[in-house]
């Protein structure tokens, strides 16, 4: 995050960024799942409208 705070000098921007950083290190170790190509193609099934 070194080159970020060069971006983002606003401490209270920090919070945010470090908490949204903490939810997206919890699932990082499915993606090396042997069946992540799988779990992701069913999430983007999902995520498609249906027709």
């Amino acid at each position: 995050m070194t080159d970020l705070s060069r971006v983002v000098d606003d401490l209270a921007v920090w919070t945010p960024i470090h908490r949204i950083a903490g939810t997206l290190d919890k699932p990082l170790p499915e993606l090396f799942a042997p069946d992540y190509g799988q779990r992701l193609e069913a999430a983007r099934q999902q995520l498609r409208p249906e027709g």
